[in-house]
């Protein structure tokens, strides 16, 4: 979806997550709820029937927060049946094809009783369970809504579809959450389209919402790290699949190279290690450098909830660091600090006199709170504690997306279309058969996608934020601008030559953004 088209919808939302309502509470059973589930964390992984007409981008968002259809081009190609007119998302079986009549004859009921002048347009309790679709609902009064909602299943209509879900989970419409979640199961799939994958993640943070269960769904899909040096990471493949991470490791690496061309003794402090993978090319390049080496000194910061970092994965970075520093000739020191980024005090930092220092950001500072969760406002701390080092240089890069203080139908609408382009993205590379795409899927993007949609307050640590708030956040703390150089933003250039030439780049006020199909996902830019 362009970035042209995304309207954020300001609709009221009722932040139910904290209030002691339950899935009992909402009307809907725990076999109900099991059902939904799709992720490994939950009673079982499921794969659901893929519809053949589920359309990925039919919807876009009006000003009063209505979904209108529509055709939309940057949508990837979809199998279409030339015998399929009906536009019924549930033909393929003789159990489908039901359903698809069960929805026409309810689609003409609802017609004929929205005629009628005695009904009004408020819906008192439509029910689903004690008559059939097809029968004559004579004295239930009924709502736009429900004809809407209807309209877009027959149409396969997804995001529509599911729009008017989280419309209902947010008005606490009981029964009409309980039905659209009932069609949603037969729309979505981990090994669908892209609009169906995604659907599956975002069906299942609907659902942890209502169960309260978003918070242990995200730490319990937290990325895995491999457990011998031969096994790749679901990141790692997910590195190779996108040029999101390569696109802000390297322009950070280009600022870093920049910034400190003429010292003799660097000091790197990376606030999410992770494996270490972006100083790969950085220590090669400085032991190219003409003139010779700096003395280079890294100091990982990685958060101990992470299994790598429990397992003692710090050190295993630093032994992997220091051979590659020491086979192109760099002087090179290690230290691992198995800290959250919360805790992080000038004192752990190990800042030493003489060095030229710089401090990188790599996705990883919306995941601090702010000044809408708590009174401590770690985000804007972190920045004002690493300004007071005076450092030569720090890098940022993060997802271009406004989550961070959205209410929840517009976060809702911000995820989707945020992710919907990563999804699409991906397909490029990793076959929709991928047994390791559903997994680079499930434990990378989903718990990202649970953790916006199922959690409030302190347990949403997804929290993302445009390139113009982080500029604000970075000036109030002293920074001033370091533009990128022309020579970063043609290794970026470079770099993407081997993708899609459907990822874009662009180069505004001195940082970069990299999008799909001119939809910007990810920002870098440099500060001092």
């Amino acid at each position: 979806m362009e970035a042209t088209q995304k309207h954020i919808i300001q609709d009221g939302s009722s932040m139910f997550y904290h209030q002691p309502s339950s899935v009992q509470q909402m009307g809907i059973s725990v076999q109900t709820f099991d059902s939904y589930c799709t992720l490994e964390s939950s009673s079982g992984t499921k794969s659901h029937p893929c519809p053949d007409n589920i359309t990925s981008s039919t919807t876009s968002f009006s000003s009063n927060g209505s979904p209108v259809s529509h055709a939309n081009n940057n949508s990837s190609e979809l199998n279409h049946s030339p015998d399929n007119n009906n536009n019924s998302p549930l033909s393929g079986s003789s159990a489908t094809n039901n359903n698809e009549t069960e929805l026409s004859l309810m689609l003409k009921d609802l017609e004929t009783a929205m005629m009628e002048p005695e009904l009004d347009n408020s819906f008192n309790g439509y029910d689903y369970h004690q008559t059939g679709f097809g029968q004559q609902q004579q004295h239930k009064v009924v709502s736009s809504a429900m004809y809407r909602s209807m309209e877009m299943i027959s149409k396969g209509d997804l995001i529509g579809t599911l729009y008017e879900c989280a419309k209902a989970v947010d008005n606490q419409d009981v029964a009409m959450t309980d039905w659209l979640l009932s069609q949603l199961q037969q729309m979505v799939s981990v090994s669908g389209e892209p609009v169906q994958r995604l659907g599956a993640y975002m069906l299942e943070g609907l659902i942890a919402r209502l169960a309260s269960s978003g918070s242990s769904i995200y730490k319990a899909l937290r990325c895995k790290d491999p457990t011998g040096p031969e096994l790749l990471t679901y990141m790692h493949i997910l590195y190779e699949a996108c040029p999101y991470f390569k696109f802000g490791y390297e322009s950070a690496n280009g600022a870093i190279a920049e910034a400190v061309k003429n010292e003799s003794f660097v000091h790197i402090i990376d606030f999410q290690i992770s494996q270490g993978g972006q100083w790969v090319s950085l220590i090669r390049a400085l032991g190219a450098r003409p003139g010779g080496p700096p003395k280079v000194r890294i100091t990982g910061i990685d958060d101990p909830r992470s299994s790598f970092a429990r397992q003692g994965g710090l050190d295993l970075v630093g032994q992997r660091l220091g051979k590659l520093a020491e086979m192109c000739g760099v002087p090179f020191e290690f230290h691992g600090a198995a800290i959250c980024c919360t805790e992080v005090e000038i004192e752990k930092l190990g800042v030493r006199n003489g060095e030229a220092l710089a401090v990188n950001f790599p996705l990883v500072l919306h995941h601090m709170p702010d000044e809408s969760v708590t009174v401590e406002n770690h985000r804007d701390r972190l920045l004002r504690l690493v300004k007071r080092l005076s450092p030569n240089v720090v890098t940022l890069v993060e997802q271009e997306a406004n989550t961070n203080t959205a209410p929840f139908l517009p976060r809702f609408v911000e995820t989707m279309n945020h992710y919907l382009a990563i999804f699409e993205s991906i397909d490029v590379k990793l076959a929709r058969d991928h047994k390791e795409r559903i997994n680079v899927e499930q434990h990378c993007l989903a718990r990202e996608v649970v953790n916006l949609i199922a959690c409030e307050g302190v347990e949403r640590e997804e929290r993302h934020e445009l390139l113009g708030k982080w500029r604000s956040r970075f000036h109030m703390a002293g920074f001033k601008p370091y533009p990128l150089s022309s020579y970063v933003n043609a290794t970026i250039k470079g770099l993407l030559e081997s993708y899609s030439e459907k990822y874009t780049l662009e180069e505004r006020d001195g940082a970069l953004y990299l999008g799909w199909r001119n939809q910007p996902l990810v920002t870098s830019c440099a500060w001092r």
